[in-house]
């Protein structure tokens, strides 16, 4: 096994002046599992095609383990990727998949078929080594694909979406086995996904990124509770933090009725950002008009606008918005009703409304 070192790392594709990876500065830690996430175009695929070889680096430098290898081709980096398609041969059965890479390396048969074998144990793939990949199931698939990196043994993992063709419920139930898994073979992984929800319930560490730049990176929990910035907040969370601009006035940020304690550094304004469960109903304070409800059994969510037309939306995209609270399921609110709320103190997160950092 072996740590990996992103050290300034930067890809600049031909015809452009923005960085799509800009000084990626990033330590994943021998056999940690690191998520990289972030929306469409911010580089997390980038960065992971520049570790296993397939982006040229035009600055910077990448580390597996102790060795450079920013030079060093593909094949020779002991790495083994899992796409988002699951490349698998047709013509093959799921045991020559799986073991194809070792045959091209000259591994001995005997070899071959123990890895294999203990791939396929590891992954329930043992009756279905004779079968061809047409007759697998999706999920089936993507375990054949899994376990063809698997038998390579290698330092390193490198996931690039390998759920984005499954349905939801079988995403749920692959994603909860290769968390499992990696945690069994201890291999230092590093897994790309544009889907928060996954980056949370499988990363030891989530690295968020933006437009080429690393916003941050921390546990999940941290990422959760404590985001560097605005964008990191609105980000990370499902359904997603309520991000708005607040006047300061009297050393308070007013959300219509509702006044929340800021620092005196703050300026003239200030963005509020509060996450759906950190609103409780009241009898005083904020005000929503309610547009959507949504009953999940457990949970319900409340959709609507601010009734206060002073309040505004954080960013200027967020024009259709809409404030997010979490209801009591047993008694949620109805379309056109308005919800007094107040926010939880320990719930409020405040950001600089320029620069998106916190306050």
């Amino acid at each position: 096994m072996a740590s990996v070192v992103f050290d300034g790392a930067s890809r600049i594709y031909p015809g452009t002046t923005a960085p799509a990876v800009d000084k990626l500065s990033l330590t994943v830690n021998d056999g940690e599992f690191l998520v990289l996430v972030g929306p469409s175009g911010c580089g997390k695929s980038t960065s992971l095609r520049m570790l296993a070889g397939l982006e040229e680096i035009d600055g910077g430098r990448i580390l597996i383990g102790d060795r450079d290898v920013t030079n060093v081709a593909p094949k020779d980096r002991d790495i083994a990727m899992v796409f988002q398609s699951y490349a698998l041969y047709p013509h093959m059965t799921v045991a020559e998949n799986m073991g194809f890479a070792l045959k091209i390396a000259g591994t001995p048969k005997e070899e071959r078929e123990r890895r294999v074998l203990e791939a396929a144990k590891l992954l329930d793939l043992e009756p279905y080594l004779e079968r061809k990949p047409k007759a697998l199931s999706g999920g089936q698939r993507q375990r054949v694909a899994m376990g063809r990196a698997i038998v390579r043994e290698p330092q390193v993992f490198l996931m690039d979406e390998p759920l984005s063709n499954l349905d939801a419920k079988l995403r749920v139930a692959t994603r909860t086995q290769i968390a499992a898994l990696q945690r069994r073979l201890g291999i230092t992984t590093v897994y790309v996904t544009h889907d928060q929800v996954e980056a949370m319930t499988m990363g030891d560490r989530v690295a968020v990124l933006k437009d080429g730049l690393l916003q941050q990176v921390d546990t999940p929990r941290n990422l959760y509770d404590n985001p560097a910035n605005a964008f990191v907040a609105g980000f990370i969370g499902s359904p997603a933090m309520n991000l708005l601009i607040a006047p300061v006035v009297g050393g308070k940020a007013m959300l219509g009725d509702l006044a929340i304690d800021v620092p005196a550094s703050a300026g003239s304004s200030v963005t509020v950002g509060v996450r759906p469960e950190g609103f409780t109903p009241s009898s005083k304070g904020f005000h929503v008009l309610v547009e959507v409800v949504e009953e999940l059994g457990s949970d319900a969510f409340v959709y609507g606008k601010p009734a206060d037309a002073t309040v505004k939306f954080a960013n200027a995209s967020d024009e259709g918005a809409q404030v997010i609270v979490r209801w009591d399921p047993k008694n949620p609110p109805k379309p056109g009703d308005t919800i007094t709320v107040e926010a939880i103190k320990s719930s409020v997160h405040l950001f600089d409304p320029a620069t998106g950092e916190r306050v």
